[in-house]
């Protein structure tokens, strides 16, 4: 089994995290026992201003010791490394180092980590006891291709039970907002993301969840710590690597659902990630413009890279000055009622179907709600989505270019209000 074969690739495991007093603890607990052979976890403490790193410290029984770090990437100032006193612990690391971003922190983990393949994951993420072995297979089975990257999907743990950092029931979240990003990610990870892998055209892995090949991403230089959609820029740029230095090439995509997180439940807090999202696609369109329409780059720079260029980023546009010229049309009284009509009931149906499609598929495959509760709710959410969810994500888009236009670089905080959580067992 590949559980406890000596020849299982090792892994690290990289959670860069800021300020996540709140669940760190659980996290770290659902990180440690994860059913691995051969794997280390290092906790990269991105300058925290509460007391993540004091809980850190106390909890696991840490103590700062010598460790000469391999600067293969440059990075903030790493003030020190931890490790625990206490055997149970001894695949536990904390680096302390001081605030440069997400990508900064990835980069630090980077340099200390000890194995040829390694994860990120959000310092925020829950992830199943055997995710890393279905993560490692891809690398194991290719032919013929070299595995770069592998992503999973990632579900939604608003609302969820947890119990010794894991979950224990899966519920439906209770907050609208965080309902409508159910059926949003279920359409994106349980189906988009499927087709891009088997054409071998997938330009994006979660920043939530996703191994990597270590040697691939040195040789690209690390995270990009210029954008804040540093997730799909480092896929975009290990798969132009790849390309330009004739290695043939595959990422990888697992459908399955291995990685839980928290997602913004306030309108204020989602937009922030939603102008960041908008922004983090324009970096990475303006940075590689390069492979636009470049047959040297093959499939990707045929058909996947253009495709998030007109449809990811363009077509938004497009959608907001339709429906300003709408609002023109109807302060005119220049529409034509009827076949407008017809049209929004034609764009609707086929919305709401394709969203029931997608929940219907998440059901039939891995059926995570039990209760038909949940199941009615996210049907009845999907009829309603397309009129008040979907115009706020256009709007969020349309202010993320205006924000780009200014130069705007900020990552924007990400308040948490912590899992629904059961008293850990002793």
């Amino acid at each position: 089994m590949l559980h406890s074969s000596p020849y299982a690739p090792g892994i690290s495991i990289l959670a860069p995290v800021f300020n996540e007093s709140k669940i760190i603890i659980h996290n770290i607990n659902a990180l440690l026992a994860i059913h691995y052979g051969k794997f280390e976890v290092i906790i990269i403490n991105d300058g925290s201003t509460d007391d993540t790193l004091m809980k850190l410290i106390r909890e696991f029984n840490m103590v700062k010791v010598n460790y000469v770090i391999c600067d293969r990437i440059k990075t903030q100032y790493v003030k020190g490394v931890y490790k625990s006193n206490n055997k149970a612990y001894h695949l536990l690391t904390v680096i302390d180092k001081v605030n440069g971003g997400k990508s900064d922190a990835l980069n630090a983990g980077i340099n200390i980590s000890g194995h040829n393949y390694f994860v990120a994951i959000d310092g925020d993420s829950i992830i199943e006891p055997d995710s890393l072995l279905k993560l490692t297979k891809p690398f194991l089975q290719a032919e013929g291709k070299r595995v770069i990257a592998v992503g999973s999907a990632i579900r939604i743990a608003n609302s969820c039970k947890i119990e010794n950092g894991q979950i224990v029931e899966v519920n439906v979240p209770k907050n609208l907002w965080a309902c409508f990003q159910v059926i949003e990610y279920t359409r994106a990870f349980l189906m988009g993301r499927i087709a891009w892998s088997k054409m071998n055209g997938l330009l994006l892995i979660s920043g939530a969840f996703g191994m990597f090949d270590k040697d691939i991403v040195i040789k690209c230089g690390g995270y990009c710590i210029n954008t804040v959609g540093e997730d799909m820029e480092l896929v975009v740029r290990m798969r132009r690597y790849a390309y330009e230095h004739k290695i043939k090439h595959i990422v990888e995509y697992i459908p399955d659902p291995l990685c839980w997180t928290e997602v913004p439940s306030s309108l204020k807090v989602l937009g922030r990630q939603r102008n960041r999202w908008t922004r983090g696609v324009m970096d990475s369109l303006r940075f590689h413009r390069k492979l636009f329409l470049n047959p040297k780059y093959g499939f990707v720079g045929i058909v996947s890279f253009p495709y998030w260029f007109f449809l990811e980023w363009l077509a938004i546009l497009l959608e907001f000055a339709g429906i300003v010229y709408l609002i023109y049309l109807i302060t005119i009284h220049a529409v034509n009622w009827p076949f407008f009509l017809i049209l929004l009931a034609f764009v609707y149906s086929f919305s709401v179907a394709f969203s029931s499609f997608a929940i219907l598929f998440d059901e039939v495959t891995f059926h995570k709600y039990s209760k038909i509760r949940d199941v009615i709710k996210l049907f009845l959410v999907a009829l309603i989505e397309p009129f008040i969810y979907h115009p706020l994500t256009v709007y969020w888009a349309v202010k993320g270019n205006i924000s780009y236009i200014r130069g705007d670089k900020k990552w924007g905080v990400m308040e948490r209000s912590g899992f629904d959580r059961i008293e850990d067992l002793n």
